[in-house]
Formats: structure tokens, C-alpha cells, sequence
């Protein structure tokens, strides 16, 4: 019975840990797609912001600093991808699969002489009495500040797209550009700027990746979260507080991986290491006929044309 509580508590712990990162660069990509783009290249954002922000933390001794320079990072990152699929009409899937690689190339370079580097970054912030609550309080309520920002930016993000005019404009861009553009607004500047805003949301967990979580920097270390985030946002349809559901149910996978190999499981290391990934794809099969219906009308559109 011991065993089983550790392994439950482990994966509790491990569901808001490792879900973090990912919850942010899901929140970015949610953002991107409503506005009716698709943005493959949040992996590439993710490294952008792991990497820059961990050598600016490391340079200037402000870990504030260095979340600042990965969400920077990561916008300017996206901004090449919004310049390439809106203004030289190149293929959305491709171009973001090829900044990706690009990406991981410039942070393998950039970040060199910063491998393995071990950095204070930032530290878990113990909530009165809530972080007391027998493990649920630690797992939930004993986080970095980047957690608690992620728990109410679910909510924040959702009232903001279905209760305000800049939602409702995003909301409508990806519905229909035409649309958008006869009832005034600017498609090319909200989808610009929902890019960019995708861009520095998928920076941000990837600092709080390495500024965070692991408190170091190594070559390709949000291995496929990027690609994960994007999964995620089909999984929750695009809804905010849905896609916050697959994010932690993400990041307890990984928790549960871990907390495997801690006890010996006698499971193949290999297995385990598939196992966050897996449950994802068999969750988004189970859900893929209502994800289909939930798609805004401009992602069909760019799903038609690269087929």
C-alpha cells in the first residue's frame, strides 16, 4: 500500500511540475489557432525561450531578466514564422516543422558553453496552510510563481476570448477572414499579433523549463513538448480550462513515468519513456470526432489545403 500512495503522490507532484511548461506553450498555441493559424514551430519557440532565458538569467544573476529575454525570444522566434505563412503565403505545416530545426540548431550553438550549468533560477513559493494540506498541498500549492500564474491564466485566457471585443475579433478572424474583414477588423494584425502572442507564451515555458524546473541547460531538453502543446489544444477543443486539463494530464504522466522507474517497476525503460506520449495520442483518438467539430472554420481551411 506504501508503494502505490508513493507512486500516486509522485504523480500528483509530477502532473504540475512537468505540466507547466507545457500548459504555457498550449495557452500560445491555443491563441495562434483561434486566430486560424497553426503554428508547428512551438517547439522550436519552447527552445528559443529555454535557452535565451537561462543565458540571460545566467549573465545578469535575474532569473525576472531571463523569463523576459525566452518570451522575447520566443516571439521574435514566431514572428519569422507570421512573416513566412501570411506575407509569402508559404505552407503553415512545413514552415513551422522547419523553423523547429532551426530552432534546436540555434540553441545547440548558442547555448554551448552553458550545458550543464547549474543555476538557482527560480525557487517554489509555499502558499500559507493550502501548501500544508497532506499532498495535495505540496503538489499544488509548493510551486514556482510561473505555476500560480499558469492556474489563473486558464481562466483569465477563456473570459477574455468569449467575454471581450479583442476575443471576440480573434475568435472571428479564425472563423472567417472575409468575415472579419468586412465587420472591420484586420485579419493580417490580429493573426500577426496572435502569433506573436503564441510566440512569447511557448518562450515563457520554455524558461520556466530550464529557470524552473531542471535549473539547467541542455541541447534539446523540451524533447517534443512543442509538438505536444499543439496535440493538446485539439485534445481540449480549443477550450482554455479544457487544454489545462490535458497539460496536467501530460505532466502526470510524466510524474507516473517517474515515479515507475523510481520503485522498479518491471517495465522496460524505453516503455516508460513512451508512456506521457502515448497517452496523449490514445486520448486524442477517443476524442477526435468532437475535436473535429470544435475546429474553427480557418483551421479546416488550412488543413484542406495541405492535404
Amino acid at each position: 500500500m506504501s508503494t502505490i500512495w508513493l507512486v500516486f503522490s509522485g504523480t500528483l507532484t509530477g502532473a504540475v511540475g512537468p505540466g507547466i511548461s507545457v500548459l504555457y506553450a498550449t495557452y500560445g498555441e491555443l491563441i495562434t489557432e483561434r486566430a486560424g493559424r497553426i503554428n508547428l514551430g512551438t517547439e522550436g519557440s519552447m527552445l528559443m525561450g529555454a535557452c535565451f532565458g537561462f543565458i540571460a538569467t545566467v549573465e545578469t544573476g535575474s532569473a525576472s531578466l531571463g523569463l523576459m529575454a525566452g518570451m522575447d525570444a520566443g516571439s521574435a522566434f514566431s514572428l519569422v514564422l507570421a512573416y513566412l505563412v501570411i506575407y509569402r503565403d508559404t505552407n503553415q505545416l512545413a514552415t513551422g516543422f522547419a523553423l523547429t530545426l532551426f530552432g534546436a540548431g540555434i540553441t545547440a550553438y548558442a547555448g554551448r558553453d552553458y550545458v550543464d550549468s547549474i543555476i538557482g533560477g527560480l525557487n517554489p513559493i509555499a502558499i500559507p496552510l493550502l501548501s500544508d494540506i497532506p499532498e495535495i498541498g505540496k503538489a499544488l500549492f509548493q510551486q514556482d510563481i510561473l505555476a500560480y500564474i499558469a492556474y489563473a491564466l486558464g481562466p483569465l485566457l477563456w473570459v477574455c476570448l468569449y467575454y471581450t471585443r479583442p476575443g471576440l475579433s480573434l475568435r472571428a478572424v479564425g472563423e472567417s477572414v472575409d468575415v472579419a474583414f468586412a465587420a472591420g477588423r484586420n485579419p493580417q494584425v490580429i493573426q500577426i499579433a496572435a502569433i506573436a502572442m503564441g510566440g512569447a507564451l511557448a518562450g515563457l515555458g520554455g524558461a520556466q523549463l530550464s529557470l524552473g524546473l531542471t535549473h539547467t541547460w541542455s541541447e534539446g531538453m523540451t524533447v517534443g513538448r512543442g509538438f505536444v502543446a499543439v496535440g493538446l489544444v485539439i485534445f481540449g477543443m480549443w477550450s482554455p480550462l479544457r487544454a489545462m486539463i490535458g497539460a496536467l494530464l501530460f505532466g502526470g504522466a510524466i510524474g507516473l513515468q517517474l515515479q515507475l522507474q523510481t520503485v522498479g517497476a518491471p517495465v522496460s525503460p524505453f516503455i516508460l519513456d513512451m508512456l506521457p506520449y502515448v497517452v496523449i495520442l490514445l486520448v486524442m483518438a477517443l476524442w477526435s470526432r468532437a475535436s473535429a467539430r470544435a475546429m474553427p472554420e480557418g483551421l479546416k481551411g488550412v488543413l484542406r489545403a495541405t492535404s
